[in-house]
């Protein structure tokens, strides 16, 4: 007997094929159809699916094919008997809570049912109220351990860096920094405008020896010319109009940690040479001071400009630019690493959901696909810009292309370069490259892959079966 019971209707119906948002299910094993039955009238009031099988063997044979939540098993039944259910269950999928219910129930079997994972167990003839709570319970305790194992997913792709990506770019970067991290050098760090020169910054000085001191970021550009340099270094009482008392400086306000001046390449020359005594010795003045002062700051500096240019026309300083480049950093452009944007989508995605309260379970696959072939000139910037207008405009549960912004929904516009990273043509061989791409940078991680693609484990499944990414799915895109 096979038994599905609608949970609005309490009726039983056809099983419901697998779908993208479905509720947790609910397996009952009873070889018994009347206790199947009774069993599942009372789990009916959950908000969950119930399916009820009369035959243990055809019970693994739906484990196998189909996610379940919550498995209630009777103990004795011919061939294939309760614990033997328990134990494919936990094969399957360890997240599977088993509940044991036996009218031969004996301390011994209730012990030998619990130290193979069961999660509780129910002796006949058993109170309707005390079984209902106990698959409640059963049911919120899987949902937990699904969510604990989404967290620990996202914590190893993500680790405690700030530092976001899988390509050969990131990897070499942070290979990079974490040299950078171990030695108290300068460090000069390159590249376009939001591809995330202060985050390799920042990353550098939280995995260094100074990181229980001050991180103070500087952006030359944002601050008048004039008053850079008393901002940097302070002054004294009176040494100009409005100085009516003593002021320290940034340096100071750095000291024993890092100060990271950004876009250096707009630092007047008379900046550079009182940055260039700093990185020296360590001294500085104070305007309006005539006794030096010395701190002890680590000086990490970027530029959005290739400044062997800016040296050869005479607006830096080459002394100071082999003081700064110890240990030189390039970070990519997005462009250049489309790798790292699914997993970059996933962790934006996450972050605006969380403050927006939100419930978005993920990105269709065709906004997937126009975030792929996007040249991105404002870089990662303007990528979590993005997701976060997404966030904010979706109304379903899963972004879709209704919310992309005019450039991302006339892909003809940059399909040249797009369909060099993209060489499948129909629809199906685009959604099978990016679920195969996928597996491989989470490292074959079916159940992260299935919340960055947002879909479900067991769609994911039929999906790799269909397309026949099993055994390479994992070795590479």
């Amino acid at each position: 007997m096979k038994l599905a019971i609608d949970p609005e209707s309490g009726e039983g119906t056809e099983e419901a094929p697998e779908d993208l948002d479905r509720l947790p299910r609910v397996l009952v094993c009873e070889d018994d159809p009347k206790m199947c039955e009774l069993v599942a009238s009372v789990l009916k009031p959950l908000e969950a699916e119930v399916v009820g099988l009369t035959d243990s063997q055809e019970a693994l044979d739906y484990l196998e094919r189909s996610r379940v939540e919550v498995v209630v098993t009777d103990l004795k039944m011919p061939r294939v008997d309760g614990l033997d259910v328990l134990r494919f269950a936990k094969q399957q999928d360890s997240s599977v809570q088993v509940v044991m219910i036996t009218g031969y129930g004996t301390v011994e079997s209730a012990v030998e049912a619990l130290k193979s994972g069961a999660y509780d167990y129910i002796r006949k003839p058993f109170d309707n109220a005390e079984l209902y709570h106990t698959v409640e319970r059963a049911l919120e305790h899987n949902r937990l351990s699904m969510e604990n194992r989404r967290l620990r997913a996202e914590q190893r792709l993500f680790g405690s860096s700030a530092l976001i990506g899988q390509s050969a770019g990131m990897v070499a970067v942070q290979r990079l920094v974490d040299a950078a991290a171990a030695y108290d050098c300068s460090v000069l760090i390159g590249g376009q405008s939001g591809s995330g020169k202060e985050l390799v910054a920042r990353q550098i000085h939280k995995q260094s020896p100074r990181a229980d001191y001050a991180f103070v970021a500087v952006n030359c550009a944002a601050i008048p010319e004039d008053l850079i340099e008393s901002e940097l270094f302070g002054y004294r009482r009176g040494a100009f109009t409005g100085a009516d008392r003593d002021k320290p400086g940034l340096f100071e306000a750095a000291n024993g940690g890092t100060i990271f001046l950004d876009e250096i390449n707009n630092a007047s020359l008379s900046l550079q040479a009182k940055l260039l005594r700093v990185l020296q010795d360590g001294a500085y003045y104070a305007m309006g001071d005539t006794q030096p002062r010395t701190t002890d700051v680590r000086v990490l500096a970027a530029s959005n400009r290739g400044i062997p240019e800016l040296i050869e026309a005479g607006h830096f300083r080459e002394d100071l630019f082999y003081r700064l480049k110890v240990i030189e950093i390039d970070v990519p452009p997005l462009r250049d690493r489309r790798d790292d944007i699914p997993l970059l989508t996933q962790y934006f995605l996450h972050k605006y959901t969380r403050k927006y309260g939100k419930s978005l379970k993920g990105v269709t696959t065709p906004v997937l696909g126009a975030l792929m072939r996007y040249d991105w000139p404002g870089n990662v910037r303007e990528l979590e810009n993005l997701v976060q207008r997404m966030v904010i405009l979706a109304e379903g549960e899963k972004i879709d292309t209704d919310v992309l912004p005019p450039e991302l929904q006339q892909p003809g516009e940059v399909a040249g370069k797009a369909l060099d990273y993209i060489p499948p043509q129909s629809l199906e061989e685009v959604e099978a490259y990016f679920i195969k791409k996928t597996l491989h940078e989470t490292e074959g991680d079916r159940a992260l892959t299935a919340e960055i693609l947002g879909i479900n484990k067991s769609t994911l499944w039929r999906k790799i079966k269909k397309y026949q990414l099993e055994g390479g799915a994992e070795g590479g895109a």
